[in-house]
């Protein structure tokens, strides 16, 4: 089962997809928010390219466990993406994804080149790496559950 995983974001969506036996999560890039019919429509496009069967949304809950602003974003993102794609959608607790993706994408790349391009391309490769982990831990707890269906 393919599954996207998704690090959505005021200014970008991180974008991972999983291998098709659903066990691998893949970084995809970076989608830059448009506006949500343009996001749901760009996502869905991907969903029928990749055959996507499922969904992951990251949900930045505060490190003391309440939701703010972002949260309440992310869920709304979410349940428009379930209807929209007619696909299940779920959201799963991202507290630490965004410092786990730039911590790993410093020990692998190191600094190059400077300017506003290479910043946004870093910005943009950090969105997928943290999609990539949210979409990691989802299919992990899948898998610990015992609910894989590769």
């Amino acid at each position: 089962m393919t599954v996207l995983g998704l690090d959505f974001g005021s200014r970008r969506i991180g974008i991972a997809v999983s291998d098709p036996s659903g066990r691998i999560a893949l970084p995809h890039g970076a989608l830059e928010r448009r506006g949500m019919r343009r996001d749901l429509r760009s996502l869905g496009e991907l969903i029928r390219e990749r055959g996507v069967e499922a969904v992951v949304v990251g949900l930045p809950v505060h490190m003391n466990g309440r939701e703010g602003d972002a949260a309440r974003d992310a869920r709304a993102f979410a349940e428009a993406l379930a209807r929209s794609s007619g696909l299940p959608v779920e959201c799963l607790d991202e507290r630490w994804t965004s410092r786990e993706a730039e911590r790993a994408l410093r020990d692998v790349a190191p600094r190059a080149g400077r300017g506003r391009r290479h910043a946004a391309r870093k910005r943009g490769d950090v969105d997928a790496a943290a999609a990539s982990l949210i979409l990691s831990t989802y299919l992990a707890r899948r898998d610990a559950d015992g609910g894989t269906d590769g």
